[in-house]
């Protein structure tokens, strides 16, 4: 019989599940390169963390002066970054753990990501999480990406539970700040520890200021249990 019961835990992936950030920050480059912008940094990407592809590059039309379409700017990161993930993407060991910890309990789990349906599938099917983690949202197939709650809603919605019930596993503030929206309690683990003191994670109920270097498996469960 399941401890938790009817508590749905849904993970964000970029930075929570699996690092990621790096893929991105490496595919983002290589996209502005080869449309003009050369001095694109690991800071300006830091800027992006935690809000949807197609959200970001958007914001880089604005910021760049691109003459692209954003779909095809689009178009060009989203091939980028595939070739790099199929290369390797890095599933943080202490997540592993507690995902395997929650599948044992028959917890059930969903991703909501900002990222493109492909690229979640490409990252869950290489990395063996897709057979733990099969019910997957991305930003793309709900109107308002992070920190607007739809894509935490439709992966409740999808599971069949309450806003209410469900908790979101999360490494960046637009995402505590979705979950928060949604009505939905928070495991925060900042990828970015300096914005630990962001007020959007003052809303989780578990902050791990450390971020993955002090995120526990175990603790992370103990708390789901007692919270529950």
């Amino acid at each position: 019989m399941s401890i938790l019961g009817s508590t749905p835990v849904i993970f964000d992936l970029d930075g929570t599940l699996v690092d990621s950030e790096p893929n991105y920050y490496e595919a983002s480059r290589r996209t502005l390169a080869e449309h003009g912008v050369t001095d694109y940094s690991w800071p300006d990407h830091e800027r992006h963390v935690g809000i949807s592809t197609r959200e970001t590059v958007v914001s880089w039309t604005e910021r760049y002066g691109l003459d692209a379409p954003v779909e095809a700017v689009l178009a060009d990161k989203n091939r980028h970054y595939l070739e790099l993930a199929r290369a390797g993407t890095h599933v943080y060991p202490e997540m592993r753990k507690f995902v395997e910890l929650l599948a044992a309990d028959a917890v059930p789990m969903a991703v909501a990501s900002g990222s493109s349906r492909e690229a979640i599938e490409v990252i869950l099917k290489g990395t063996g999480l897709d057979a733990r983690l099969r019910t997957v949202v991305s930003a793309d197939e709900v109107g308002r990406g992070k920190p607007a709650p739809d894509v935490f809603l439709e992966a409740a919605r999808r599971l069949g539970a309450a806003p209410a019930d469900c908790v979101v596993v999360e490494d960046a503030a637009p995402g505590a700040a979705a979950a928060h929206a949604a009505g939905m309690r928070c495991v925060a683990i900042p990828y970015v520890t300096a914005q630990a003191d962001d007020p959007a994670f003052a809303t989780a109920g578990l902050l791990v200021r450390g971020g993955q270097e002090e995120f526990k498996a175990g603790e992370a469960y103990d708390w789901l249990v007692a919270s529950r």
